[in-house]
């Protein structure tokens, strides 16, 4: 078991370990401990990825053996998502949005969820609950940091993640906010490098990365 606040304060440990948290699609498992090493050498140690693969399980089960490494599962959807992710070694949990059931279930398997919200509304329901961290998606389609800087004052008690179109162009916008403490980006993980086997261009990425 794992409460709102006690998941809230693990989320904000996660988002101040690194100012980038790689969202990653991994296809083929047998890639993820190269990859995930990489990342983490590039300074970026805390690694989302996401249940959108057939090898999602097995590729959180490999990065949770990177030394120095913290592992999550992103697009978590249903209770029995929360189950597969926890099993397979996940430290934490990242939802595009939030169900009442969903958040049960992570608070069930002790599974910290970074839970995503758009709008007030959202953002208010889920500090009822006592999530103060959350994940602000999808970002640019909701207005970018300017949307999401306008939040700062209304609700300074929420810390957020901005993830969906955050860029190397446009990340400092969001970090630069109050309110954000990192952002979650896929542009840390081309796909062709990935696929190569560019381990040493992969780290190169995460270290700029790192930097911002």
């Amino acid at each position: 078991m794992i409460t709102a606040i006690d998941a809230s304060k693990r989320n904000l440990e996660l988002c101040s370990m690194a100012p980038v948290i790689p969202v990653l699609v991994v296809e083929d498992a047998s890639t993820a401990f190269d990859f995930g090493t990489a990342l983490v050498a590039g300074g970026l140690p805390v690694l989302e990825v996401t249940l959108r693969t057939e090898d999602a399980l097995d590729v959180i089960t490999q990065m949770a053996k990177v030394k120095g490494g913290v592992v999550g599962a992103g697009t978590l959807l249903t209770p029995q998502d929360v189950k597969n992710a926890k099993a397979a070694g996940a430290q934490f949990g990242v939802s595009p949005g939030a169900t009442d059931i969903l958040i049960a279930a992570c608070e069930a398997e002790g599974l910290p969820l970074l839970a995503g919200a758009a709008t007030a509304s959202e953002s208010m329901r889920l500090l009822e609950k006592g999530y103060s961290v959350q994940k602000f998606f999808p970002a640019e389609a909701s207005g970018g940091a300017k949307a999401l800087g306008s939040l700062a004052s209304p609700l300074p008690q929420i810390t957020f993640c901005p993830t969906g179109g955050v860029s190397p162009k446009n990340a400092n916008d969001y970090l630069s906010l109050p309110n954000v403490r990192c952002v979650g980006g896929s542009w840390v993980a081309p796909k062709d490098l990935v696929a190569a086997g560019d381990w040493d261009a992969v780290q190169a990425l995460a270290q700029s990365a790192s930097q911002l």
